[in-house]
Order: structure tokens, then sequence, then C-alpha cells
């Protein structure tokens, strides 16, 4: 996928772009919707651009019960470097957050490095707040998942210029697979 095949995207997180071969194997793997001993379930969304269907990036989110009865979606997100700077990340981010707050999430994570300006825009679109805990060089920031809270102001509604294709909405594990709200399973 010409899209993710670009060192840029690892200026961030370190690596180094995957194979077609590796890829696949990764999204082989994702497409089960939670990991092989069931304790973290997994949305992975490819966006295309609505106009013309062009593959942009990706949203996921990994989720888990850190404490009973409680759900948290740690979120991700990796957009094209020949698509940045268009909002498509903001956008799909905030549909996936949209979508996990209504679905009873009860609180939304993402790790980001403190000079990524971009990401740290996206967090801020999506409610969330940086806090003191850095991991592998990554700052946690965090907010509210369902509940009283709004869409923050200006956010544009899911699928204005980009539409999600994979497992997520209606589908995959959430829909019955021992992820929804009210689950006894993680």
């Amino acid at each position: 996928m010409v899209v993710f095949d670009d060192v840029r995207l690892h200026d961030w997180t370190g690596g180094a772009p995957s194979s077609l071969d590796e890829l696949e194997a990764r999204y082989v793997r994702q497409s089960a919707g939670r990991s092989p001993d069931g304790s973290q379930g997994w949305l992975n969304w490819m966006l295309r651009r609505a106009s013309d269907g062009q593959l942009v990036g990706t949203v996921q989110a990994t989720l888990h019960r850190p404490a009973a009865g409680r759900l948290e979606a740690s979120l991700a997100w990796v957009i094209g470097v020949g698509h940045q700077g268009h909002g498509y990340g903001r956008e799909g981010a905030l549909a996936m957050a949209q979508w996990l707050r209504a679905h009873g999430v009860d609180e939304l994570v993402a790790y980001i490095h403190p000079g990524h300006d971009a990401s740290v825009g996206i967090a801020r679109a999506l409610g969330l707040t940086a806090s003191d805990v850095v991991v592998d060089g990554e700052v946690r920031w965090s907010g509210p998942g369902a509940g009283p809270r709004a869409p923050p102001r200006g956010s544009p509604g899911p699928g204005s210029r980009t539409r999600a294709f994979g497992v997520g909405p209606g589908t995959g594990p959430w829909r019955g697979g021992g992820w929804g709200p009210g689950s006894a399973t993680p």
C-alpha cells in the first residue's frame, strides 16, 4: 500500500515501513477484531476520501477493560504523508470517537510524541487532555467517553469528506463478541 510506504510516517514512532506481505499479515490478524487471548478488542478503519475512494489513512482503537465494568479505548491514527494537512486524521478520529462514545466506551486515550503538533491537535479536537504520564517517550492523553459530553465545537460529522471501512460499527466482535457495554468479557 503506497500510502503507508513512506519512512516519514515513522519520524515520531520509529521503525520503518512494512512490506506488502507484512501489512497483509497484520491486517489479517487485525480483522479478527480481537487479540488472540481475547483481552483486547480491535477496531480498524481504513479511511477513504469520499470524493474518489482514495485510501488516505487509518484510525484504530484498542479496547480493554482496565477495571471491572469500565471500557477504555486507546486511539491511534496514521494519515499518508501526501494526504496530511487536509483534516482527514481529525475527521476520522472524531468519527471513531463519536462512535465509541455512542457505544458506551468510558474513556478515550491516545499516546502522542510531545513534538507531534498535528496529533496533539487531533487529541485536543477529541476533547483529550495531556497528562504527566509518559510511556516510551509519548505523553498519555485522555478524556471522557460515553456520557453527557457533546462532540467538540466545530466537529465535522462522520463521513463529510472521508468514509471509514473495516472492523467497526455493526461488525466483528463488538456486536455479540463480548466487547459491548455490560459484557462480562474484557
